[in-house]
């Protein structure tokens, strides 16, 4: 028993060697005793101690890029409309001579455009389109705007350069104005005949007496142009070519004659007459006839 105890402790004594040697401050327990192997001392030798296990490969250094996180879209409030306040339009002065309209007023401001060139008919005592564009010629020659409208600014200014229009330039006898006299009728007793503006004035030495409108033939059957005479005179005169009548009818060129005509004063300027110079007014024309005598002239100008 007791060789077997000193077998045990040499095995033991020899074991705890070779630990010590191959671990480095590593404790083991032999036989029930602790014992720890020390760290060799700096040029020690170490050819006896067993080979060290490969250093462990150092890990690979990890980039780390920065993702920003997206961020979830989030729609802007609704904006909240503030009513605008509605604008008040400026206030506009109405009228004196309003478009449309009719009466003693559209003939005055007819008369006075007319005055001054800028109204190229007789007044007609109703403010229409032609009215509207001469007021707005009156109002562009005087560097007013060019509105049409005659407000109290043009109705100032039109009437301070024109004077007060008279009876006759307010109710002229005429559609048109009568054009400017053939000097052929400016000496004498003359029907003056304009192709021009279609008006018959009756004159004597140069003033008018009577005017009217007129109307003349067609392409086909014109009504002849220069100076006659009256030859005679028929008051209830039937045309014997064409069978109509031809009351207060006054012959000047062979069958062409000037005399009131039924048809011109129900369908105006869209007829014709065969040659002859039709009148309108029967009331004028009669009062003509009684006053014209045979031989006085009868001129037809364009």
């Amino acid at each position: 028993m007791h060789g077997r105890s000193v077998v045990r402790t040499a095995l033991a004594t020899a074991a705890a060697a070779a630990l010590v040697a191959g671990c480095r401050g590593e404790t083991v327990t032999l036989d029930g005793q602790r014992h720890t192997r020390a760290e060799p001392r700096a040029g020690a030798s170490t050819a006896s101690a067993a080979p060290r296990a490969p250093a462990a490969a150092p890990r690979p250094h990890r980039t780390f890029t920065h993702t920003p996180r997206a961020t979830p879209h989030r729609a802007a409030p609704p904006r909240t409309r503030v009513a605008a306040k509605p604008r008040t339009a400026p206030r506009v002065a109405p009228p004196v001579v309003a478009f449309g309209t009719s009466g003693e007023r559209v003939r005055e401001l007819q008369a006075r455009l007319r005055e001054l060139g800028h109204f190229g008919r007789n007044p007609t005592g109703y403010f229409g389109t032609v009215t509207r564009a001469s007021v707005a010629s009156y109002q562009r020659a005087r560097g007013l705007a060019a509105t049409g409208s005659v407000d109290s600014r043009t109705w100032t200014s039109l009437r301070s350069r024109t004077t007060a229009p008279t009876r006759d330039e307010l109710y002229p006898p005429t559609t048109s104005p009568l054009a400017k006299p053939d000097s052929r009728c400016l000496t004498g007793r003359v029907l003056c005949i304009s192709k021009g503006s279609r008006t018959l004035a009756w004159m004597i030495n140069g003033r008018v007496v009577s005017a009217m409108d007129v109307r003349f033939g067609s392409q086909y059957t014109p009504t002849r142009e220069g100076l006659f005479q009256v030859n005679f005179k028929s008051r209830d005169h039937v045309s014997t070519i064409y069978h109509t009548p031809m009351p207060y009818a006054m012959f000047f060129s062979g069958g062409q004659a000037v005399h009131y005509s039924a048809d011109f004063a129900a369908r105006g300027y869209s007829g014709a007459s065969h040659g002859c110079v039709n009148v309108r007014d029967k009331k004028k024309i009669a009062a003509v006839f009684n006053q014209v005598k045979a031989g006085d002239k009868v001129v037809v100008y364009k």
